[in-house]
């Protein structure tokens, strides 16, 4: 169990091998380059424990034979272990909290500083202990770099010590143990070899992406005892023999630099790894250096929460910042939706930047632009994938990875039934409209217009062709229908019986296309004349095609039955699900779909959602705003109409997504309803307690964090950048009412707001911008630089 302690600190007290691979997860560290999972030096991967070590955009494809057929799957590679460290006294086995008698057992996560510490005791029998202290990090001011220092005390009498530290090439993509039936490999050409006394290198090269990957390891004691290297394919092994006196401690230094060859500025990998580690500073300093860098990321981020909901929220954002840091701004790499702290998902990016980059806007804009450039860099792919379907613009995958190919797989396995199935969530189409949704958020929030007029028009208006390509004339609805797609909602992949998949009209699709048609035609009309031109006629659009998108724009369709908006079309006529039949039956419904399966059964016969993706309309958009695209769609959407559709898919969602409970949250507390606190709270512990059964040890769920992080940011305070102005209409939450962050708005570096207690202050340094405009429901301030404006906010 969690020990909170500290508002800076996360810890583990005991060894439990059942929680190791969730500790490993949660303890990883990482600095937006690559990242190491928390796993104990002294243990190789087996079911119990799992070292993996993940660079940022580090992909390989491999082809596996699985049922029957041939299944190609990209996946971000785990690279050789530079962690191996262990020990034993001498002529002993090696020891392991899984071999030898644990006396004591602590870890320790130092938010603050990305600091990993242990503690463990040993007995060695005859009354005699070895006390092992481990500090680790991932340096977060140089992205190449990591160290880890292990101090032996010896207690009851002295001890020979045996240590050895390796670099394993070794490794292989196994941390999934539902992926065990496809091709883990991704490493080739793997070779060792001696830089300088007490350095040792491996360097590698991936399968088929041909990546070639260096490491390099230095080895140091204050024991005065020398460091002896060996070589045994394929891993390069250091190792060292130690007096240790009781209450002597004695130091060993290990310093880890990784290369790869996507690294700018560099000629050969193996070069510069071995260079780096030589020259590395003592751990010391490092630690001091490291500690530095992460005071200025906490500062440009951070945000304040009292008591546990507070420390939750910062180890969500230390996750975060060691996923996308202001290292990620000179990469050319995506959201992995499981950060780069394990092999789930396989290391892809799906839409999970929709819940990601808010908060980075707001923080650290360069690392959102990057990730956007991350997607205008794949527009080509995507105008490719669209002309393959016949038709025009861009249709981005649901799952990207190196090139911008689709990469969702064609099979997926239930571990509930045992079974491959078809996997039909390529069809999920809106993800189109979530990369449109984040361009825009960004230069909303930035005043970024030559993004806008640059890159970011030129994803608006290709996602806006798209949209207009897909949409179909119905003359009996008198609207435009677009079909055979899947919503959020991923149960929901076909009709009842039906012989191919997709579902017509699915509402989240049909509005955040006609948002993002909205959205299009605005940035064309603000463009300068010369660029909208350039733009018009690289691109082929006219007059008739601004024409059509206008009209898509107010008369896709949206289904209503029973006086709710429906999920998609047909919606209505599905059966009612025995939800406390199978509440009785199993512990765990959160995968309903895999339960159903499992029975001979399928989610597309029922009103049941994962998540409803209806109530992600509000999440994206403010209460104004979505009954202003309703009107713009030809309906009318009232207080009641949406307060009854929110109570009508809570009842129906079994909450399968970590993303589920974030927008029920959200939403319910936008719509002041009772409730909200208790998905809050879900959504907070969510990977913190491995609510989804396990899936945490496989990597965290870097939009659920995120998304926690920006309902304290934007959902409680109703935080909006739209038209040059900060809009705020504060939802009340009294298990959350008091919260504070910074921002960075429109070229202000430290503005910073609080409320509490009904009470909000704005805060502008000085500088000379132009003051920021504030709007609230009753009122417009205006906060000069230099100024705090305190403002008593209506009951």
């Amino acid at each position: 169990m969690t020990a909170v302690t500290a508002a800076t600190t996360w810890e583990y007290d005991g060894y439990d091998p059942a929680q190791e691979r969730l500790r490993e997860t949660l303890c990883a560290l990482g600095n937006g380059c690559f990242a190491t999972r928390g796993a104990l030096p002294e243990c190789d991967a087996d079911e119990i424990h799992y070292p993996g070590t993940y660079v940022a955009g580090c992909y390989n494809r491999l082809v596996s034979h699985v049922a029957g057929r041939q299944v190609e799957n990209e996946d971000l590679v785990n690279l050789p272990n530079w962690l191996p460290l262990r020990f034993r006294p001498a002529g002993t086995s090696w020891l392991t909290p899984d071999a030898a008698p644990v006396l004591g057992h602590r870890q320790v996560l130092h938010l603050d500083s990305g600091l990993l510490e242990r503690h463990t005791r040993y007995g060695l029998g005859n009354g005699r202990a070895l006390t092992v202290n481990q500090q680790r990090i991932v340096h977060m001011g140089d992205p190449h770099l990591a160290a880890l220092r292990t101090r032996f005390t010896a207690e009851g009498g002295p001890v020979e010590l045996e240590v050895e530290a390796a670099i394993d090439g070794g490794v292989t993509n196994a941390g999934v143990p539902r992926y065990r039936d496809l091709d883990g490999r991704h490493l080739t050409h793997v070779d060792t070899g001696t830089a300088v006394p007490g350095t040792v290198w491996l360097r590698c090269r991936t399968r088929t992406s041909d990546i070639g990957i260096a490491l390099a390891t230095r080895v140091t004691t204050d024991g005065g005892a020398a460091v002896h290297t060996r070589h045994e394919h394929p891993r390069a092994i250091q190792w060292v023999g130690l007096r240790l006196v009781p209450g002597r401690p004695v130091t060993v230094d290990k310093t880890a630099a990784l290369h790869t060859s996507h690294d700018p500025a560099i000629g050969d990998p193996l070069r510069a790894a071995t260079d780096r580690a030589c020259t590395a500073p003592h751990f010391d300093e490092l630690l001091h250096t490291h500690r530095s860098a992460w005071d200025g990321v906490w500062h440009r981020a951070g945000i304040e929460v009292p008591g546990e909901p507070g420390l939750i929220l910062r180890l969500h954002l230390f996750h975060v910042l060691q996923t996308l840091s202001p290292h990620t701004a000179d990469l050319d790499v995506g959201v992995p939706a499981r950060g780069l702290h394990g092999e789930a998902y396989r290391g892809h990016v799906f839409w999970d930047e929709l819940f990601v980059l808010p908060y980075l806007n707001l923080h650290l804009p360069e690392v959102s632009r990057a990730l956007l450039l991350y997607r205008h860099r794949r527009l080509g792919p995507a105008c490719t994938a669209a002309r393959a379907v016949g038709r025009r613009g861009a249709m981005y995958p649901w799952q990207s990875g190196s090139d911008g190919r689709e990469e969702t797989q064609r099979l997926h396995l239930n571990p509930r039934s045992g079974r491959w199935l078809p996997d039909h969530s390529r069809l999920q189409r809106h993800v189109g409209s979530a990369v449109a949704y984040n361009v825009w958020q960004y230069c909303e929030a930035t005043g970024d217009t030559e993004f806008l007029h640059t890159q970011g028009a030129e994803m608006l208006v290709q996602i806006a062709r798209f949209w207009a390509d897909s949409a179909t004339w119905d003359a009996h609805l008198g609207r435009h229908r677009i079909r055979g797609v899947m919503g959020p909602d991923e149960y929901h992949d076909a009709y009842p019986g039906a012989n191919r998949p997709g579902l017509d009209d699915n509402t989240y699709t049909n509005v955040t296309a006609a948002w993002t048609l909205t959205r299009s035609l605005d940035t064309l009309s603000g463009l300068p004349e010369p660029r909208r031109r350039e733009l018009m006629e690289r691109t082929g659009i006219d007059g008739g095609e601004l024409e059509r998108w206008e009209e898509l724009s107010r008369t896709l369709h949206v289904p209503f039955h029973d006086g709710v908006i429906s999920q998609f079309a047909g919606y209505a006529d599905l059966e009612e699900l025995d939800w406390a039949g199978y509440r009785r039956r199993y512990s765990d419904i959160h995968r309903l779909d895999r339960i159903l399966e499992a029975e001979g059964d399928t989610a597309n016969r029922y009103k049941a959602s994962k998540q409803a993706d209806v109530l992600m309309l509000g999440y994206l958009f403010s209460p104004s705003e979505l009954l202003s695209l309703f009107r713009r769609l030809g309906h009318h959407l009232d207080e009641e109409t949406w307060q009854h559709t929110v109570g009508y898919y809570m009842e129906r969602t079994s909450h399968g997504s970590t993303l589920s409970r974030l927008v029920h949250g959200w939403v319910l507390a936008r719509a002041r309803r009772a409730g909200a606190w208790s998905s809050v709270q879900e959504a907070l512990w969510g990977d913190v307690a491995d609510l989804q059964g396990g899936t945490t040890g496989e990597g965290i769920h870097l939009g659920a964090m995120a998304g926690t992080l920006d309902l304290v940011q934007r959902g409680l305070p109703g935080l909006e950048t739209r038209r040059g102005a900060l809009w705020l209409d504060p939802a009340p939450m009294p298990e959350l009412s008091s919260y504070g962050f910074r921002l960075r708005y429109q070229g202000h570096w430290d503005v910073r707001l609080r409320l509490e207690h009904g009470r909000l202050e704005i805060a502008v340094p000085p500088s000379d911008r132009a003051p920021i405009d504030v709007r609230l429901p009753d009122r417009a301030v205006c906060v000069q630089p230099g100024e705090t404006c305190s403002l008593v906010l209506p009951e």
